[in-house]
């Protein structure tokens, strides 16, 4: 503590003395900005840092169990400049009650500070029969968001899902959550104010919730439109296109007016199983690209269901000669084989290809790391 007059970051994960009680605590922790901790801790501990610790402008918490700890509450209740949160479940109980909420106070106590945070992380398990009622209620109020990530079990009902469609975020800058609808993604979209960089969600997981909807395709649509519309930044994109003559021709508009766009992960939502077809509109796709995609465009990620024979890949490749070298990710196996290593590795050498990868696991690996992008 004599040693390091100005304490920045602190991750009290391992730490087991009660440092804020060391005589030059008060100087060293007051210029804390960042503190990583888990739930485990004694709420002694929080108490004790929330004499010296006011200025922390990032706080991550993981919660490994269902019990509320008030002394984090304190901690968040007594910050003056709190712009970042992290808050990531690591329990293994399955249920709780309504006494043991571990969420509410601590929603309450961050709802105080929707002043001055800018970046929310929220990452909850599934817990039966518990619905997130009041983080439904807070989320409204936290309008200078720039960061919003909701990953994980935030399962919502119908209700749950019109009110979550009329959130507003005029400064949000990145956008992405996980395990819901597209139309609730689409809703915050056309709701945000023009600022939008990067939208992140898993376009896999998007689909689970399409199936058995009548509007699938209508839904897409309107997905395209309102990011050409709300949009004109992007620079990254999760979509989901459905193998229409209107959806593509919406989807090259979107490509000539986000003159942003650097990178686009893009899956087809095809059940046919028809190889035939699939290969019509992976070609379909490389055109449009061709023609269409923006200047400072250098990364696509690809579906599986995407096909492109070696003459379709060839050429698309050809055509792209004198521009931005691509880096180009996949997750079907048989890109990584005879003739198409063949023709990746030449078109790496002509430096038309920056990058190529395949990646094995659709689930994990395929879709955007958030920690590199945020």
């Amino acid at each position: 503590m004599k040693k390091c007059p100005e304490l920045k970051y602190l991750n009290m994960k391992s730490i087991k003395h009660q440092i804020f009680y060391f005589p030059e605590a008060k100087n060293c922790l007051e210029s804390l900005c960042e503190l990583e901790c888990d739930t485990s801790i004694d709420s002694t501990y929080f108490y004790g840092l929330s004499r010296f610790c006011q200025r922390i402008q990032k706080l991550v918490i993981i919660n490994i169990n269902t019990k509320l700890n008030n002394g984090i509450v304190k901690l968040i209740e007594v910050q003056k400049s709190l712009k970042r949160f992290g808050w990531r479940d690591d329990f293994y109980d399955e249920f709780f009650t309504n006494d043991d909420d571990p969420y509410e106070q601590i929603l309450l106590a961050l709802e105080k500070k929707a002043e001055s945070l800018n970046y929310l992380r929220l990452s909850f398990h599934y817990v039966e029969n518990y619905e997130h009622t009041l983080l439904l209620e807070i989320l409204p109020k936290f309008y200078k968001l720039k960061i919003l990530i909701i990953e994980d079990y935030l399962l919502l009902n119908e209700e749950q899902l019109e009110k979550f469609k009329m959130q507003v975020y005029p400064e949000l800058e990145i956008l992405s959550i996980e395990y819901n609808r597209l139309n609730t993604v689409t809703s915050i979209i056309e709701n945000s104010g023009g600022r939008l960089k990067k939208i992140l969600f898993k376009p896999y997981n998007i689909t689970d919730f399409e199936l058995g909807d009548d509007n699938f395709n209508e839904n897409y649509l309107n997905f395209i439109r309102k990011v050409n519309e709300n949009c004109p930044l992007i620079e990254y994109l999760s979509i989901l296109i459905s193998p229409t003559k209107e959806i593509f021709s919406e989807f090259e508009k979107l490509l000539k007016r986000c003159q942003n766009l650097k990178s686009l992960l893009v899956i087809l939502d095809n059940y046919d199983d028809n190889y035939e077809d699939d290969l019509k509109d992976g070609g379909e796709l490389l055109k449009i690209l061709v023609r269409s995609a923006p200047t400072n465009f250098k990364e696509i990620r690809f579906g599986s269901e995407f096909k492109f024979s070696l003459e379709m890949l060839e050429e698309f490749l050809e055509n792209w000669r004198g521009r931005s070298e691509l880096s180009l990710f996949t997750i079907d196996p048989i890109y990584i084989s005879g003739d198409y290593t063949k023709l990746i590795n030449k078109y790496k050498i002509d430096k038309v290809i920056k990058d190529f990868k395949y990646l094995s696991n659709k689930y994990y690996r395929f879709d955007y790391c958030i920690d590199d992008l945020d």
